[in-house]
């Protein structure tokens, strides 16, 4: 009988055939890629998230996105409208909202919609005097690091679309997500961490769920993988009691082999995604646990974000964004959830909007600048916002609220290829709409391709008979954000 330490010969000989097979498939690949200028972002390799050739020269090499799920207000927070206090009750002038089509109609049906004062304090901060509110006091420190997009529009005002649409750039679900397109157009430094990691903190999960993001009809590769902060960071990660690493080893290895005859035979970018899963699995039950102990972090560093090793909050997940980005991860996506603010309950804004600026106020800067001190803010894109803003108008409820809104809201970017310290667009005296640069969500990804060093017309992917893009036939660069 063989000793469970040998090689059976089956595996040997498949082995061998599987090597064989992959040296004529490299040179296939070789030259494929010769005549397509490097362009072969869908064929498969044995490491499918291996880092690939961009369009041109990044500015930025990966992204961490701050999602404030729910639609934060844009009037308490960003967008400084004293034109609010003096109509503050009046009804808004009808011309405004002529064809305007809003989340809760009912609520402006009882009663024609009235201008709704922001009750904050405003004030200049940073060597370009931009205002923001006194919720905002961390963040005013660090303004000059940010550019500040007041006129963001999207298409949709539905929670659950909305957020997949500002993700996928379509409203319909199952498209692959801003992450997966990333990755899928220049892969991930990182070799035992995944290319695209989700960290989530809040009362509940983002509306729209992993559709936000999935990777569609992309290579499952390229997916993002949600991190759990505290105990196991990805369940059924840690190897069964009697295992030995010997054996786990052992059963990769007849795994990969038997994957890999099938990968050369049928080319399946799947089997692909299988076999680099399952070595990426077995790195990470080393990386991984490493990774969310921020008990390593100095007590000054820790301090500065407000982080409390073992616990889940947006401050944990912001630090462990930087170590993520450290490690060679590509995209890191945080949700935090609750802003949904229409004056019921809780949700309100003399309440729950101060409760969550809170909590990723003081977060927020420290990320911005535990990223300039490390010299990773000029390679790492920062982006803050939601799927839509707030209305200039209030609702009808028990207290103080705001409907929906996709015609102006807040977003900011800070870092690579930024250019630091600016403001784009300037909404009406009410902020309802934009007067001056528009940007729209497609718009936004376009740049933000064009940061990572992607062309958004050339990142493409045949399905169902078409190219789709992550900006599908529309977006332009905005070039007054680029350094």
């Amino acid at each position: 009988m063989a000793r469970d330490d040998a090689t059976p010969p089956l595996l040997t000989q498949t082995r061998r055939h599987f090597f064989r097979e992959c040296a004529i498939g490299l040179g296939a690949l070789a030259l494929t890629d010769l005549f397509n200028d490097g362009q072969t972002f869908a064929a498969p390799t044995i490491n499918p998230m291996a880092p690939k050739r961009p369009h041109h020269p990044p500015k930025a090499k990966s992204v961490i996105f701050l999602f404030m799920a729910g639609g934060p207000s844009q009037l308490e927070m960003w967008d400084y409208k004293p034109k609010l206090q003096e109509y503050n009750g009046q009804p808004i002038p009808r011309s405004f909202i002529e064809n305007k089509r809003f989340a809760f109609m009912s609520t402006f049906a009882k009663e024609p919609p009235k201008l709704l004062a922001a009750k904050r304090t405003f004030r200049r901060a940073g060597r370009q005097g931009t205002w923001i509110s006194d919720l905002l006091p961390h963040t005013a420190e660090i303004v000059d690091e940010l550019a500040i997009i007041r006129t963001m529009a999207t298409d949709v005002f539905n929670h659950g679309p909305a957020k997949v649409f500002m993700n996928t750039g379509s409203a319909i679900f199952g498209r692959p997500s801003m992450g997966a397109w990333i990755t899928y157009g220049i892969g991930s430094e990182s070799s035992d961490l995944p290319g695209f990691v989700v960290l989530q903190s809040g009362p509940r999960g983002p509306r729209g769920g992993a559709s936000n993001w999935s990777n569609g009809f992309l290579p499952s590769t390229y997916q993002g993988v949600p991190f759990r902060t505290s105990g196991e960071p990805i369940l059924n990660l840690t190897s069964p009691k009697g295992i030995t690493p010997e054996r786990q080893r052992q059963v990769l290895d007849a795994l990969r082999d038997l994957n890999g005859v099938r990968l050369a035979d049928t080319g399946d970018a799947e089997i692909a995604t299988r076999i680099a899963a399952y070595e990426m699995a077995y790195r990470m039950q080393t990386s991984a646990p490493e990774l969310i102990d921020i008990s390593r972090e100095s007590p000054k560093t820790l301090e500065m974000y407000g982080a409390k090793p073992g616990q889940v909050s947006f401050a944990n997940n912001c630090l462990l964004a930087r170590r993520l980005v450290e490690r060679g991860v590509r995209f890191v996506q945080l949700y935090h959830t609750d802003w949904d603010h229409h004056g019921s309950g809780a949700d309100t804004l003399e309440e729950g909007l101060p409760a969550r600026c809170r909590e990723i106020d003081r977060p927020c800067a420290a990320l911005i600048r535990d990223l300039r001190q490390r010299g990773l803010l000029d390679q790492t894109l920062v982006i803050w916002g939601g799927e839509f803003g707030r209305t200039p108008m209030g609702e009808v409820r028990e207290r103080t609220g705001r409907n929906h809104h996709i015609d102006a809201f807040t977003m900011w970017l800070a870092g690579g290829g930024v250019r630091p310290g600016i403001s784009i667009g300037e909404t009406d005296e009410f902020g309802f709409g934009p007067v001056t640069d528009r940007v729209h969500v497609h718009d936004l990804h376009a740049t933000i391709l064009h940061l990572l060093g992607l062309d958004h017309t050339k990142l493409t992917f045949r399905f169902q008979g078409r190219d789709f893009r992550l900006t599908d036939v529309k977006g332009e660069i905005v070039h007054r954000l680029l350094a």
